[in-house]
């Protein structure tokens, strides 16, 4: 059987999962991205592979929670006042997505993708060079007091109903992980079959070289009109077009253009996200990435340092990063590694895509069977890039995939945008 030519448009970790592994198999593929491979949210997050993360954003009194947050000075949450009517839409049903049946059907939903998160992580980098990325050191939360630690009894029942692992770790316990941790830590949750990415970046570059290898070719293009014949998609801007038998439309943050241009409409906001990176010597620490639960914030030892990743901020792709919050975050990061040199080597914003459910788009366009989507993986991109890989890839085959994806439909939301 002739495999189907196939563009790929995005070269964060979702496409170049993607675009990899398609080349793998024979599929003549095409990269593009309007930028750098790793450019947006792949390059700057905590490179936590999150094996059977099964917790909603919006979860029973999300509403007073957000409320309270919006009003502290340093919060995790932000919202730019400018940007409050473009994400009204999205905002109600964010809200509307916390009653308790709908964050039951998003939690079995997130969980049916994330299962597989470790395995296919490990599938898809085999024997390659890309393994020296790849840990599976667990992932830990810590919690300084008994009533902090009482707050993750809904996100424990959750876990619990799915039968996800995990252990509830005392403050011996959690020194044995982590001796360098400030001794306030009491609480923990430690996920031990979570892998680890010690450079995300370098992870997605890596992947898009392997891809050339295996034949398949990466270009720098800016898409500015997509055209749908019956068996053919043609992207194409002022200077260039670029056709090919499918389109996988993997953008991410800046999807909602693209979408629009083929005919759907997306209930989308970009959660912007920032880590700031300490001294190279301070990345070991640590052995694994710590989340503080008190302050939610992260702190992950990476090949280049240790790197600190926080905050939920709702702004336009394009408006212009505010680094305060991050660098406040400094002091409270020495509390919790009291040998940490907080010495800022570098500061960083990215747009993680974001849905009202927490769950991604993997799917076919409502308007042609030729173009896929698979974007909107929020907090968890990293985690999801070979689970999404391999269900694109069970797409195009015309195959039975090995997860439902009729929750993960472009058009799912379509009432609340009539």
């Amino acid at each position: 059987m002739t495999r189907p030519s196939i563009i790929v448009a995005g070269a964060g970790i979702i496409g170049a999962s993607i675009a990899f592994n398609l080349a793998q198999k024979g599929y003549a593929v095409t990269l593009i991205d309007r930028t750098a491979p790793a450019s947006g949210a792949s390059f700057g997050n905590a490179g936590g592979i999150v094996n059977n993360s099964c917790v909603p954003t919006s979860t029973p009194g999300i509403v007073f929670d957000v409320a309270k947050m919006l009003t502290r000075p340093h919060s995790p949450f932000s919202l730019r006042p400018g940007y409050l009517l473009k994400a009204l839409p999205w905002l109600i049903e964010f809200l509307n997505q916390s009653r308790q049946h709908r964050v039951d059907q998003n939690a079995d939903q997130l969980h049916a993708l994330t299962r597989h998160a470790a395995d296919d992580w490990l599938k898809l980098v085999g024997e390659t060079a890309l393994t020296r990325y790849v840990q599976s050191v667990g992932w830990l939360k810590v919690y300084s007091s008994t009533s902090s630690f009482a707050n993750t009894g809904f996100t424990r029942q959750l876990m619990d109903r799915l039968q996800v692992p995990f252990d509830v770790l005392g403050a011996a316990d959690i020194r044995r992980l982590e001796p360098a941790l400030s001794p306030d830590f009491t609480h923990g949750l430690f996920q031990s079959d979570a892998l680890h990415i010690t450079n995300p970046g370098a992870m997605v570059h890596e992947m898009t070289n392997l891809m050339l290898e295996y034949g398949g070719i990466y270009k720098k293009m800016c898409v500015k009109q997509i055209s749908m014949s019956k068996n053919a998609v043609t992207v194409s801007n002022q200077s260039e077009s670029l056709t090919a038998d499918k389109l996988v439309i993997a953008t991410g943050a800046y999807t909602e253009p693209l979408a629009e241009m083929v005919g759907d409409k997306v209930t989308l906001v970009a959660e912007r996200g920032y880590h700031m990176m300490f001294p190279r010597t301070t990345a070991t620490l640590l052995s694994r990435p710590v989340v503080n639960g008190d302050s939610s914030f992260v702190l992950s030892p990476m090949e280049t340092g240790m790197r600190m990743t926080s905050q939920v901020e709702i702004s336009g792709v394009d408006d212009p990063p505010d680094y305060q919050r991050i660098r406040h975050l400094t002091r409270l990061a020495r509390s919790m590694l009291p040998d940490l040199d907080t010495q800022e080597e570098s500061v960083w914003m990215g747009c993680r895509p974001s849905l009202p459910d927490s769950l991604p788009v993997i799917s076919p366009s409502s308007v042609s069977n030729n173009i896929i989507y698979a974007f909107g993986h929020q907090h968890l991109g990293m985690t999801l890039g070979p689970v999404t890989a391999f269900l694109v890839e069970q797409m195009l085959a015309g195959e039975k995939t090995k997860t439902d994806l009729h929750p993960y439909r472009i058009n799912r939301f379509k009432s609340a945008l009539s």
